[in-house]
């Protein structure tokens, strides 16, 4: 039997979280953060990189500024 002093109606009282739940959420955010930045970083790097730049076949030296002839 449900006693009578139950609150139906109106506004529920709810746990705030504590401290540790609050750090443990901002770096939980953070971290999702970082890991978007750097998948973001990589894919432009992928889409802007220049064709043929992974074959090795550049025409300057590791050392020279001008193309070698």
């Amino acid at each position: 039997m449900r006693s009578s002093f139950i609150a139906t109606t109106g506004l529920k009282l709810a746990r705030s979280p504590s401290l540790r739940e609050q750090a443990a959420r901002r770096r939980a955010v953070a971290l999702g953060a970082l890991l978007g930045l750097a998948a973001t970083g990589a894919a432009f790097g992928i889409l802007t990189a220049p064709q043929g730049a992974s074959e090795g076949a550049s025409s300057t030296g590791p050392f020279s500024y001008f193309p070698s002839e």
